[in-house]
C-alpha cells in the first residue's frame, strides 16, 4: 500500500500545510462541505470501502462506478445509500461531480479519470499516484464535534499523529475550551480515589471546559495544574477537623457562578453520589434553575482495595460487601447503622472515614460477636505513589495504626477477603524476587 493510496500524499505538518513531494507545491488544507453534492468514486475495492462511509457521514451523494465492489459497498448500494453503476469508467462520468476519487485497480483508468476531472476543473484524488492528483486526502478522524486532518510524507506517520491528537482530545489531555458554543451549568465530576489517571474520559473532558472549578482535597488535584490560567479554582478543603467550606457555602458558590453564565465543575474525590453529598449539591442547583450533569467516578470504596490487590468479594469467602461511612462512631445517637447485624454478617465491611474512630468500631464488632483475630486491612493513600497496606486483626489494628502513624485518607477492609489479599501479595512478592 503506497502513501497515495492512503490519501496522504505529502507534507510536513498537521493543520498548517502539507510540505512538498516530488516538487509539487504545498497543499492548502480545506474542509469541504459536501452535503447534497455529488462525489464520484471510481473503483470498488478496499480504498473505496474506507472512503465512502466518511463521505456519507459528510452528507455527500456518492456515485460509485465499478464493475465490482466489496460486500460493504454492495450493502450500501442495496439500501440505496449510494448509487452504483456496475461497469467500468466511461468518459463523461465526472460531469456533475464536485469531487472525484480515483481508486481503480488499473493506473491507466485512474489517469483517465484524473484527466477528465482536470478538464472539468474538479478536484481529484488518486489512490495510486498522489503526485498526479490535484487533491490529497489527509489522515482524518473525529473527537466529539472536532475533525482532525493530518498530511505528511509518510501515511503511517500521518495516521499516528491523527490518532495521538484524537485520543488526546477524547481523553481531555489535549484541550481547548469552546468560545462560540460554551457549556453552561454545573457538572458534578467524580475524580476517582486519587490517581489522576483514574478520572473518567468524560470527567476530564468537562474539566477542560470549566470556567470555575470547586475542588475537594481528595480529588485528583494534579489535574488542576493543567487548567488555563483564567480558570478560577476554588479550594473547598474538606480536610478533617480543619477550616473548610461548609456544604452550604459550596452550594451557594455552585449556584452563584453558574447563574453568572460560567460553566462550573465540582471536582470531587471518588464518586459524587457515594458519600460525596453530590445529591445535596444537585438539589441546590436544580432548585435554583441550574442544569446539572453528573459524571460517575471510581469510588474509593472499591477502587482503593482493588488497587491494593484486595478483592472485596471472593468466591467461597464473601458474596456481599457493605460500604460504611463512619463519620460518627457506633455509639453516637446520630448513627443509623445496625452494628450488631454487621458484626454477625459474613460479608466484607469496607469502612470510609473511620481512621479516627477505628478503636470504637473494632470494640463494637468484637462486642457483638466478631473474634479478635478477625483479619483487617488498612490501605492508606490508595492509588497514589505513597500507597501502603497494613494487615492486622480487630484486636490489634488500633495499636498498629498508632505505631505506624497512619493518617487519613485510608480505607479499612474487614473480612475473610483480607486473608486472600495477603496471599495474593505474597505471590506477587515471590514473582518480583
Amino acid at each position: 500500500m503506497t502513501g497515495p493510496e492512503a490519501g496522504q500524499g505529502a507534507g510536513r505538518g498537521a493543520g498548517r500545510g502539507a510540505g512538498r513531494q516530488d516538487g509539487s507545491a504545498e497543499a492548502y488544507l480545506l474542509g469541504l462541505r459536501l452535503r447534497g453534492r455529488q462525489v464520484l468514486v471510481v473503483g470498488g475495492g478496499a480504498v473505496a470501502a474506507r472512503r465512502v462511509p466518511r463521505l456519507l457521514a459528510a452528507g455527500a451523494d456518492v456515485l460509485l462506478v465499478s464493475p465490482s465492489a466489496t460486500p460493504a459497498l454492495e450493502e450500501l448500494a442495496a439500501h440505496s445509500r449510494i448509487e452504483w453503476r456496475r461497469r467500468g469508467y466511461a468518459s463523461g462520468d465526472c460531469a456533475g461531480a464536485w469531487l472525484v476519487i480515483a481508486c481503480a485497480d488499473r493506473p491507466e483508468v485512474n489517469a483517465a479519470v484524473a484527466a477528465e476531472a482536470e478538464a472539468n476543473r474538479t478536484w481529484c484524488t488518486r489512490a495510486d499516484d498522489a503526485s498526479a492528483a490535484t487533491a490529497w486526502t489527509p489522515a482524518s478522524g473525529t473527537a466529539g464535534d472536532t475533525s482532525v486532518g493530518v498530511l505528511s510524507g509518510d501515511p503511517r506517520h500521518s495516521a499516528a499523529i491523527r490518532d495521538a491528537i484524537t485520543a488526546g482530545l477524547r481523553s481531555g489531555t489535549i484541550a481547548a475550551r469552546h468560545h462560540r458554543r460554551r457549556l453552561t451549568g454545573v457538572a458534578l465530576v467524580g475524580g476517582g480515589p486519587g490517581d489522576p489517571g483514574l478520572i473518567t474520559v468524560r470527567g476530564r473532558q468537562l474539566l477542560a471546559e470549566a470556567d470555575v472549578v470547586i475542588a475537594d482535597r481528595l480529588g485528583p488535584r494534579e489535574l488542576l495544574g493543567e487548567l488555563p490560567p483564567d480558570v478560577l479554582v476554588i479550594d473547598a478543603g474538606k480536610v478533617p477537623y480543619r477550616r473548610q467550606m461548609s456544604q452550604e457555602e459550596i452550594n451557594e458558590a455552585l449556584v452563584a457562578h453558574a447563574a453568572s453564565g460560567k460553566f462550573v465543575v465540582r471536582l470531587k474525590g471518588g464518586d459524587p453520589f457515594v458519600f460525596g453529598r453530590g445529591g445535596e449539591e444537585m438539589l441546590a442547583c436544580l432548585r435554583a434553575g441550574i442544569p446539572v450533569t453528573v459524571v460517575p467516578g471510581v469510588s474509593s470504596a472499591v477502587g482503593v482495595p482493588t488497587a491494593a490487590g484486595l478483592p472485596v468479594t471472593h468466591r467461597g469467602t464473601a458474596q456481599d460487601f457493605h460500604v460504611i461511612s463512619v463519620h460518627v462512631p457506633p455509639d453516637d445517637e446520630r448513627s443509623t447503622l445496625d452494628w450488631p447485624a454487621l458484626a454477625r454478617s459474613d460479608g466484607t465491611l469496607v469502612l470510609l472515614m473511620s481512621l479516627e474512630r477505628i478503636g470504637t468500631v473494632t470494640r463494637t464488632l468484637m462486642k457483638h460477636g466478631r473474634p479478635g483475630n478477625y483479619p483487617v486491612s488498612v490501605i492508606a493513600d490508595g492509588t497514589m505513589p505513597t500507597q501502603r497496606t497494613i494487615y492486622s486483626t480487630l484486636d490489634d489494628v488500633e495499636r498498629r495504626l498508632a505505631d505506624e502513624g497512619v493518617r487519613p485518607p485510608a480505607v479499612v477492609v474487614i473480612g475473610g477477603v483480607v486473608t486472600v489479599a495477603a496471599e495474593l501479595a505474597a505471590l506477587v512478592r515471590d514473582l518480583r524476587a
